[in-house]
């Protein structure tokens, strides 16, 4: 009997479209994209390996021809598709309705070359009802669609292969730049700018404490006399006074105030202003707004929330997960107003709400992100942890975008004072009462300002009328209002805020710049390559991205303009919508028009004219020589002047820029020129102490550094909570030397129990058993009795626990085979079931992707025995080279890679990472083969 193949891009999408589609159907994965660019340089084509361009895979001398190849790991699948295609009637093309997926059919479509009828069906959630739909109105391939997707692929490949290799020659070996992920960069490091620019300022007010019918509330000092009280509003960045008629309290003035206005009560209640008001909810989410709320209120990373959402996708709870709109169908809005009338009332809905979309075409998918089932509420359907959240958020969402408006009550309380020569001084506090939940009964957005968030919390103030007193509280008064205390408060002005992932990912979103579903893909990117690294929730710039940042603003500044990358955004959507042509736009891109210059020549003229950046820290007060932080081939590093011996040193890794000043500077400067600082002689063995500032931070050393090639090494141990080299004194320094500690045999196996520092912290240890100390634990007295406690305690998540522990699985996007990420003894590290992989020291395994994973694991298997491996000079071994790129697999993700062959596969070998994090591992070829074909249009 003749089927219907039906193409999706994974397996799980597969079960699920299969349950629905049954008799007269096959339903197959072709893993996700079947074919790219080539990616290293044993990809590359034999016919073009020897022209100019064929390292970019594009014909940049003709009509910009892309040359794609199928990659090994891709070959059987094709194979099993085109074995599946012998016995279709039909074909059905049913990846995912955005541009990436259009193009996926496409290739598909080009590569099986069906002889049956091909059509095109898009659905925007998993369910019978939309599949069946779906297929009633299948369509060809939109070519629109996939030349804006490959006019994409084309113009990040060109970005990034011809300005990267300006960064290795300029700055440092190994480095990237792409379209989107050097935006990113800059903002993050304009964002730094600003605040190295910062000078604070300290202004005063006053905070009253005060007490009515049973509540407590406070009052700040807004007025005295004429004159409005200054607050941080009031200064600009440079900590300069910019208010208009706004009066700086001192300290002194505060204090004074303080014994005047109290020795001065009764104070009166001049004002009530009472204002009805209504709260709406916020729209479903799109994307960008899933990440960023999955950011601030469950603290996931945009990769983790878009892993969850994608699995949830494929399982058909929710609708399409990478879309911009707001939108939402009839049917959704009548089920989601029958649930809304079931679980809280007839009150709570008032008719269907319709939010605007700023999208202009059908980039993405026509509707919000929501639940498939509005039935289905989160408590009643079993999902892993990650996966329920993420539900409960989306689900929530969406039922409260349908919900009537929260009404509330805001209320502003002026209470009026005297100082001593008779000047009012005005108090005013503020409270919000909700008299009608609304929406909010089921959700309320989250704040990327927390300040924001509390101003939000409902503040109910007591009922004052105007003329009631306020008396002074403990002094017997009957008043219905009393003070309880008046203190003077000191505020220092704050720099800018640093970028979150959701901050970052609003801004990128607010300038049209990217798209959001590729926003993990560039955040993951800027943090591997050592362009940014986490305080916090707070996304820093290294060093690195600061002399990478100024190269390209001072020879790429049209490049990275924010208003020329959004342009561009337009331009692939006008590609997509029929409106202009691909080959045109490329064309102006590369080589250049009237209104703006081309790659080709911006490139050329910055490997002629770009200096070495240097950045400026400031001026050493003793010497007046400059101190500049340079980037070096083992990262930055300080120079005083021109450098030379006794004025360079290491910078330790993670320092924010902002954060270093000259006094700080000087002192790792002095630190490294005077050496190892001797502590003492440890009385046991007669060996001197030393404290040591190293490439990667401090460290007590027992004797002297060996001769180089010695393969005898000192007992060494870095230092623990706030020590650092010039403060750890002998004691403290004997005492981690001595490590670890015994505390004596387990009652049990008779096994010894040991308490150390390793390289996540604190730890005790018995056998292959660690669990790492608790908060209040002290690693010098802890003893056998609380360390068998913490034994018996169930092992704590997070990557201390030593033994092997499952991270998470990575599934793959297209339906590949997982990858389990694992904590073994020896760290964190990667798993298929056939081979394992560490991870790289620096590199958060909670963060790292699929992509990654497999080249880790590919170069594993691609190297020689640990125990055989081949000596280098001197017989030391040889390491494998580090920070090459990890191409993204597909779509817009690979913009980020942006690492020629040249530089990471087979033609040369990478680089040494420079930076302070590094960069994975590319996976190495055995042979180089040629495979694949090219697709000229």
């Amino acid at each position: 009997m003749a089927k219907t193949l039906v193409i999706v891009e994974s397996p799980a999408k597969a079960r699920t479209i299969e349950r629905i589609l049954k008799e007269g159907y096959e339903v197959r994965a072709s893993y996700g994209h079947v074919r790219d660019l080539p990616e290293s340089a044993d990809e590359i084509p034999e016919e073009i390996k020897k022209k100019k361009w064929g390292r970019l895979g594009v014909d940049t001398d003709g009509n910009f021809t892309p040359y794609y190849v199928v990659p090994n790991d891709k070959r059987k699948y094709v194979q099993a598709l085109k074995a599946a295609l012998k016995g279709a009637s039909q074909v059905y093309l049913a990846t995912d309705p955005d541009r990436e997926g259009e193009s996926i059919s496409w290739h598909l479509k080009e590569i099986l070359k069906p002889k049956v009828p091909v059509k095109r069906i898009v659905f925007h959630e998993i369910t019978e009802e939309a599949i069946l739909d779906a297929v009633k109105d299948a369509q060809d391939v939109d070519e629109n669609l996939v030349r804006a997707q490959e006019s994409r692929r084309i113009l990040d490949r060109l970005y990034g292969y011809t300005i990267s290799p300006v960064l290795w020659k300029k700055v440092q070996t190994g480095l990237s730049a792409g379209r989107v992920q050097s935006v990113a960069v800059r903002l993050i490091v304009d964002r730094e700018e600003q605040r190295l620019a910062f000078r604070a300022a300290t202004y005063w007010d006053l905070e009253a404490r005060l007490s009515g019918e049973g509540r407590e509330f406070t009052a700040t000092l807004a007025r005295f006399g004429d004159e409005r009280v200054a607050t941080g509003k009031d200064f600009d960045a440079s900590g300069a006074l910019t208010g208009k008629n706004a009066r700086v309290l001192a300290e002194s003035d505060s204090r004074a105030l303080v014994d005047a206005l109290w020795k001065n009560i009764p104070w009166t209640v001049s004002s009530v202003d009472e204002k009805p008001g209504v709260e709406r909810p916020a729209p479903p989410f799109t994307t960008s707004t899933l990440t960023q709320e999955a950011s601030r209120k469950l603290g996931f990373s945009t990769e983790r929330t878009m892993q969850s959402a994608q699995r949830l996708f494929q399982d058909g709870h929710i609708s399409y997960h990478r879309t911009d709109s707001t939108t939402l169908s009839e049917r959704a809005l009548a089920e989601s107003a029958a649930a809304i009338r079931s679980m809280f009332g007839d009150d709570y809905h008032a008719g269907p709400r319709r939010y605007a979309t700023k999208v202009k075409n059908a980039q993405e998918a026509h509707e919000a992100i929501r639940p498939s089932n509005f039935a289905a509420t989160p408590s009643t359907i079993g999902l892993d942890r990650d996966d329920a959240r993420i539900y409960e958020l989306i689900w929530k969402r969406t039922m409260a975008s349908q919900m009537v408006d929260a009404r509330v009550l805001r209320t502003t309380v002026d209470i009026t004072g005297r100082g001593t020569d008779g000047r009012p001084a005005i108090f005013t506090a503020s409270g919000k009462a909700i008299e009608f939940a609304g929406f909010r009964r089921a959700y309320v957005e989250g704040s990327d300002d927390p300040a924001a968030e509390i101003e939000e919390q409902e503040t109910v103030l007591p009922t004052l009328t105007v003329g009631e007193r306020v008396e002074r509280g403990g002094t017997g008064a009957a008043a219905r209002v009393q003070a309880i205390a008046l203190e003077p408060k000191r505020h220092d002005t704050l720099p800018p805020a640093r970028y979150t992932e959701a901050s970052l990912i609003k801004e990128l979103e607010r300038q049209g710049i990217g798209r959001p579903s590729t926003y993990a893909a560039t955040i993951g990117t800027i943090e591997r390559r050592g362009y940014v690294f986490r305080q916090g929730k707070a996304l820093v710039p290294s060093f690195t991205a600061f002399a990478v940042t100024r190269l390209l603003r001072g020879h790429f500044g049209d490049l990275i303009d924010l208003e020329f990358t959004a342009e561009m955004e337009e331009d692939l959507d006008q590609i997509s919508r029929g409106e202009r042509d691909w080959l045109d736009f490329i064309k102006q891109f590369y080589r250049g028009d009237r209104h703006h210059r081309g790659l080709e020549d911006a490139v050329k003229q910055a490997n002629e004219r770009a200096d070495y950046p240097l950045i400026d820290i400031g001026v050493d007060p003793e010497s007046a020589a400059p101190i500049r932080v340079r980037i070096g081939r083992y990262g930055p590093f300080l120079q005083l002047g021109e450098g030379g011996p006794g004025r360079t040193a290491s910078l330790p890794p993670n320092v924010a820029p902002a954060d270093l000043s000259v006094d700080k500077a000087m002192t790792l400067i002095r630190a490294k020129a005077e050496g190892p600082r001797l502590l003492g002689v440890d009385q046991k063995t007669g060996s001197n102490v030393y404290a040591i500032h190293g490439r990667f931070g401090a460290y007590v050393q027992l004797g002297e550094t060996p001769e180089k090639g010695s393969k005898e090494k000192p007992k060494r141990s870095s230092l623990t909570g706030g020590q650092t080299e010039s403060t750890v004194t002998l004691e403290e320094a004997v005492k981690l030397l001595r490590l670890p500690r015994d505390l004596g045999a387990h009652p049990e196996t008779g096994q010894p129990v040991v308490a150390g520092l390793g390289r996540f912290g604190p730890y005790v240890k018995h056998g292959d058993d660690y669990r790492s100390l608790g908060a209040d634990d002290d690693l010098f007295t802890i003893d056998l009795a609380r360390a068998l406690a913490l034994f018996a305690e169930p092992k704590r998540g997070g990557r201390r626990q030593m033994t092997k522990r499952v991270i998470r699985q990575i599934e793959s996007p297209g339906g590949g085979a997982p990858v389990q990420v694992l904590e073994g003894r020896y760290g964190p590290y990667v798993s298929d079931g056939e081979t394992n992989a560490s991870i790289p020291r620096g590199t958060d395994p909670n963060s790292i992707t699929l992509e990654e994973a497999r080249a880790l694991l590919d170069a594993r298997r691609g190297a020689p025995p640990r125990e055989k491996r081949a000596k280098g000079a001197g017989g030391a071994r040889r390491r494998r080279p580090s920070g090459a790129s990890i191409a993204a697999a597909h779509g817009e993700a690979a913009e980020t890679a942006s690492a020629p062959p040249s530089a990471k596969g087979r033609g040369a070998r990478p680089a040494r990472a420079a930076t302070a994090r590094p960069a994975l591992p590319r996976a190495k070829a055995a042979k180089p083969k040629p495979r694949g074909h090219k697709i000229v249009h």
